[in-house]
């Protein structure tokens, strides 16, 4: 099924079904596994109101065939074509008394091996010996992420919520926005479902109010090669 029209209108869609009952809960066991028997990870980031794995993809590399199942290659190639790779992949858990929100924002940034002075890419930060960068508007228009729902997400466990279209507007101050003239959609999904969307389309998400876990892997995806010797730092070619 091609969702690309949808995508390109309004900055995501939403597509349940995609994983079965076991296929959740072989993800689960492998995540639960590696956080019960590993010690404090460099990637990992533990706080009362969020678990989180940075790259994830490349911590648990078994998870890899079961999220890649032929529903999302289907999905992937028939909406965007061939040819795309893993370039980042966090695995979030909002536990149930989560107070975690996130405010309305782009996602400007791309993870890179090394920090290199190259036109246009600029805003340059580290954290935990990875360099992000925010790079030309059209490597961000081109890019696209799915969100893996483990759990069942509402608009009382934190949902994101979107400004529809706002993909299409390039790279905006929120303020300059003038959301109070926007659509806003909350993206609730299916246990087993994904979201896909844009990095320029405006997102946030509110506190949990329901007492109940959000578990979500966040993986990004680009086809784009970076100039003068950059390169993607968790970049991972997907298997056929």
């Amino acid at each position: 099924m091609n969702y690309s029209n949808k995508i390109n209108s309004q900055g995501f869609a939403i597509i349940d079904t995609i994983y079965s009952e076991n296929e959740i809960e072989k993800l689960i066991s492998l995540i639960e596994n590696i956080t019960e028997n590993s010690n404090e990870n460099a990637t990992f980031r533990k706080s009362q109101d969020l678990f989180a794995i940075r790259q994830f993809h490349k911590e648990i590399p078994e998870s890899l065939p079961f999220i890649f199942n032929q529903n999302l290659k289907d999905v992937i190639e028939s909406t965007f074509g061939k040819g795309y790779f893993i370039t980042k992949s966090i695995y979030f858990d909002k536990p149930e008394k989560s107070n975690w929100f996130v405010a309305y924002h782009q996602d400007l940034t791309i993870s890179v091996d090394k920090k290199i002075e190259v036109e246009n890419f600029e805003n340059w930060t580290v954290k935990q010996n990875q360099f992000a960068v925010q790079p030309p508007t059209e490597i961000l228009e081109s890019n696209f992420t799915i969100r893996i729902h483990i759990d069942k997400t509402t608009k009382d466990n934190g949902a994101l919520k979107v400004v529809n279209n706002s993909h299409s507007k390039g790279i905006l101050r929120i303020e300059n926005l003038g959301i109070e003239n926007e659509k806003e959609t909350i993206c609730e999904v299916e246990k087993g479902g994904i979201m896909i969307m844009k990095p320029l389309l405006f997102h946030a998400s509110n506190k949990t109010t329901n007492n109940e876990r959000r578990r979500v892997i966040h993986i990004e995806f680009s086809k784009q090669e970076l100039p003068d010797g950059l390169e993607w730092s968790e970049k991972a070619v997907l298997q056929n």
